[in-house]
């Protein structure tokens, strides 16, 4: 593929996918809504295979390279998501996978990414480059380079998260007025925003971020490509990217309404309220967007919004510092 994925490819995508990922369901809770005055749909990507969305563009792109191209395996940088996506996908198709992962990742991250059969080598993220990395390996081994955001079939296998709610609202014949989702990189927003679009095109979609790195909030703002500055720091591992993807941003800033930004705080109240409502464990980069609608950062009064959780792979110890929080649920009309 060399263009920008469109919907054809995400369809294309879901064929793909759908006997070998999971068709997540829309989760509600009656007393969230309640507490919020709005309907909120939850999209649990937490239940995928690999416990996050990764697995989807992973497996699509995957399965888009030439079979004589792929003995030699694959090669993929990651802080954990994209690396269980591309170690289980290779796995699958019976290749080899080297993973590059920072030596800060969870460890619940590396040890999954292990036991899918990937090579796992650690860098240091103050003084190495993961694109240096990865690309001199693949240039060594001649293993496929798999980036976790920037690539077509990447972002259209993403975009199969927004085909499967775009087919469960329209069974229940229900409009959304709003989406929200996670946003690093900017892979799985800009997939989904392309196939709701499609759908409805009149939803805004809004990315959310941890604070210190809402680079795509401030580039839909300025309106070119913006960096988050050196030594920030956030308990959202899977989401704290340097800057948006080129190819991401391009479909971003046609798609999205604005950027939304959240506290690790905020983050540690909606992995509670995921756990307590949805019975759903919710990594804290994947609870940015449910954290955005519990703190008012978006209005959700009287509106169907739609909530991303990205993923679930948190260790148990920063898991067990959500449960004891103290949380009050109001609603801000």
């Amino acid at each position: 593929m060399n263009h920008l994925p469109i919907y054809s490819d995400i369809e294309n995508a879901e064929k793909l996918l759908r006997k070998n990922s999971i068709n997540t369901p829309l989760l509600e809770s009656s007393l969230l809504n309640e507490a919020l005055g709005g309907r909120i749909l939850i999209k649990p990507e937490c239940l995928q295979r690999t416990g996050s969305f990764k697995f989807r563009g992973a497996f699509n792109k995957i399965s888009n390279i030439e079979q004589n191209k792929l003995k030699n395996g694959v090669v993929a940088y990651s802080s954990g998501n994209h690396a269980q996506g591309v170690a289980h996908a290779a796995q699958l198709f019976g290749i080899s996978a080297t993973i590059i992962m920072p030596n800060t990742a969870p460890a619940v991250k590396k040890q999954k990414t292990k036991e899918y059969g990937a090579t796992v080598i650690e860098y240091d993220i103050q003084s190495e480059s993961r694109e240096k990395l990865g690309q001199a390996i693949s240039e060594e081994t001649g293993a496929i380079l798999i980036k976790p955001y920037d690539d077509p079939y990447v972002i259209a296998g993403q975009g199969t998260v927004g085909i499967e709610i775009c087919r469960d609202l329209n069974d229940i014949a229900v409009k959304p007025v709003q989406l929200l989702s996670p946003c690093g990189g900017g892979g799985l927003i800009a997939g989904i925003s392309l196939a709701t679009h499609q759908h409805f095109p009149d939803c805004k979609i809004f990315s959310c971020e941890p604070e210190g790195f809402d680079d795509t909030l401030r580039s839909l703002e300025s309106g070119v490509r913006v960096s988050n500055d050196p030594g920030n720091s956030s308990i959202c591992d899977a989401i704290i990217t340097p800057t948006p993807g080129e190819l991401t941003y391009q479909i971003n800033e046609k798609h999205l309404s604005r950027g939304i930004c959240v506290t690790d705080a905020q983050v540690l109240n909606a992995m509670k309220v995921a756990f307590e409502h949805f019975n759903i464990v919710v990594e804290p980069g994947g609870a940015v967007a449910l954290a955005a609608v519990i703190s008012s950062n978006v209005d959700v009064t009287n509106k169907t919004t739609i909530v991303i959780c990205s993923g679930g792979n948190v260790d148990s110890s920063l898991f067990a510092r959500c449960l004891t929080r103290d949380i009050t649920l109001k609603h801000v009309p």
